[in-house]
Formats: structure tokens, C-alpha cells, sequence
């Protein structure tokens, strides 16, 4: 009864973060949205264009991947942990709000699609170290971090690092040339 419990408070953090950052998109940076270029059929362009240094580029995501999951351990050693874990997932669903909100207004039906294809295939390595990891916050003390954890962790971390460097640049190239 209280894994159900705890299950639905992260899909009551994860919807209300996301309903917020609908409305946000929406009500209040409307226009910025509008005049911004980040999905105009330009920048798409210079995208399949550009050549991607792939060891750069492995360096920046890994450091935009792995500094949340150091915020959200450090953050785990204090009595803040519940709290941080419930605004990790408020704050994601707040992202993918304002994304998919950003892709329709840019570009439709196509932009949810150009948002699922940019996500594949590393999310499912991201989710499922981030619910090992937020799932340990929101329980803990009745559940305990081994090295088990951490070893699954960091391999599920550094798949998905991989896969977002080499695999999905890729992926989005082929889906922008059809478009």
C-alpha cells in the first residue's frame, strides 16, 4: 500500500509541473515562443548541416546529465531529500510542458514527433536511473543505497550519455532529412 501511495505522489508532482508548464507556455511566454528560432525550418537545416563533435560533445552532455543526478545526491544527504526529489519531478514535467507546447505552436503535429524522436533511445536508460535514484529519496530509510544501486546507476547514466551522443544525432538527422 505505500509503494502505491508513494507512486502517486511522483505522478501527481510529474502532471502538476506539466499542466504549469502548458499553462506557462501558453498564457505567459506565448510570444517569446513565437519569435524565437529554435524549431524554425533554418536552424533545422543548419542541424542536419552541421557535423557534431562527438568527443566535445560527449564532454557537454555528460555534464548536463550528470550534474543534476550529483545536486539531487548531494541533496540526498540531508533532510531535503523527499522535497528534492518531488521538485526534480515537478521540474521535469514543468520541461516537458513548455517543450511540447513549443514544438506545436512551431511546427504541429510534427514537433511532438520531433520531441519523441530526440528522446530516443536514451530516455529509457535516463528514466530508469533517475527512478532508481528518486525512488531512494522519496523512500528512504525503509530503503537502502548500496553499491548495486550505484554500479546499475552509473551504467544506466553512461549508456544513456552514449546513446545521446552517438545514436540520437543520428536518429534526428534521418528525421529531419524526411521532412
Amino acid at each position: 500500500m505505500k509503494i502505491r501511495e508513494n507512486k502517486k505522489w511522483f505522478v501527481l508532482c510529474y502532471m502538476a509541473g506539466f499542466f504549469v508548464g502548458i499553462l506557462y507556455a501558453n498564457l505567459v511566454s506565448g510570444d517569446y515562443i513565437a519569435g524565437t528560432g529554435i524549431l524554425d525550418n533554418y536552424f533545422l537545416e543548419q542541424y542536419v548541416q552541421t557535423e557534431i563533435d562527438t568527443a566535445e560533445f560527449l564532454w557537454y552532455v555528460a555534464y548536463l546529465r550528470l550534474l543534476p543526478a550529483m545536486l539531487l545526491f548531494a541533496l540526498g544527504c540531508t533532510k531535503l531529500r523527499k522535497g528534492a526529489a518531488l521538485a526534480y519531478i515537478a521540474w521535469t514535467g514543468f520541461s516537458c510542458g513548455m517543450i511540447l507546447v513549443t514544438a506545436v505552436m512551431k511546427m504541429g503535429v510534427k514537433g511532438i514527433i520531433l520531441c519523441l524522436i530526440c528522446l530516443t533511445p536514451q530516455i529509457i536508460c535516463y528514466i530508469a536511473g533517475y527512478i532508481m535514484l528518486l525512488w531512494f529519496l522519496f523512500a528512504y530509510p525503509s530503503v537502502r543505497w548500496n553499491m548495486s544501486k550505484t554500479t546499475c546507476f552509473a551504467l544506466f547514466m553512461l549508456t544513456g550519455i552514449l546513446l545521446e551522443c552517438y545514436v540520437n544525432p543520428v536518429i534526428v538527422k534521418m528525421f529531419l532529412r524526411t521532412l
